[in-house]
């Protein structure tokens, strides 16, 4: 049960939850309930992915500003054990992702997502560049989802996606962002300090909604 607490709390539970949920509101929506419920789930082992890796990737970090929330930092599981948990979930997550009713391309479109949020984790997140993968991320999800049917993803999912997905990238590190600059982690929002990073935030919420009503 300790294990499997700090395997929840290494997948950023709270994230995951809401992309799960927006990956059955949409599978609902391009589907019906049974298949969701299956979006859904494979989704999620592609966000334990992402989850995973970050957690594993910012260990020694989050032990020299003593982050005790961070199951790695707590004891509640150690690095070896999350590694082997993560090779395990990085093939499963893709074979699902593809047999599941994404299917082959809507598949392969959430797993490229994913591989940006991995790409963060390892690259991005020191790089002027941070938003890109949010940008990229959250519009394959949707966008998957609607491949599967076999319908080209709308312009108002991919600007939504993008937009938002930049938004919820700001709005993320603004709690951290003291500790990451001393920490020397440069991405966007810590270049461009709190207050400008919460206008920003802001900002690209007010677009999205702007291009959300232009588009559909």
């Amino acid at each position: 049960m300790k294990k499997l607490r700090g395997l929840q709390q290494a997948c950023h539970f709270g994230p995951t939850v809401i992309v799960t949920t927006i990956a059955f509101a949409f599978g609902t929506y391009y589907w019906w309930e049974g298949p969701a419920y299956v979006i859904a789930l494979t989704v999620a082992l592609g966000q334990l992915v992402v989850g995973w890796s970050n957690d594993l990737y910012d260990y020694k970090d989050d032990l020299a500003h003593g982050r005790t929330n961070k199951p790695l930092v707590s004891g509640l599981i150690t690095p070896q054990y999350l590694t082997k948990w993560l090779r395990f979930m990085v093939p499963f997550s893709f074979i699902a992702n593809l047999l599941g009713p994404l299917g082959i391309k809507g598949g392969l479109v959430y797993m490229f997502g994913i591989a940006w949020g991995v790409a963060y984790n390892f690259y991005f997140k020191f790089s002027a560049f941070s938003p890109l993968p949010f940008a990229i991320a959250f519009a394959a999800l949707p966008s998957s989802i609607a491949i599967s049917k076999g319908i080209t993803p709308p312009l108002w999912m991919l600007l939504g996606g993008s937009i938002f997905g930049m938004a919820a990238h700001f709005i993320n590190v603004i709690k951290d962002m003291e500790e990451d600059q001393v920490s020397g982690i440069q991405g966007l929002p810590q270049r461009l300090g709190t207050k400008r990073s919460v206008f920003v935030a802001i900002t690209l919420i007010a677009l999205g909604v702007l291009a959300l009503y232009l588009t559909m």
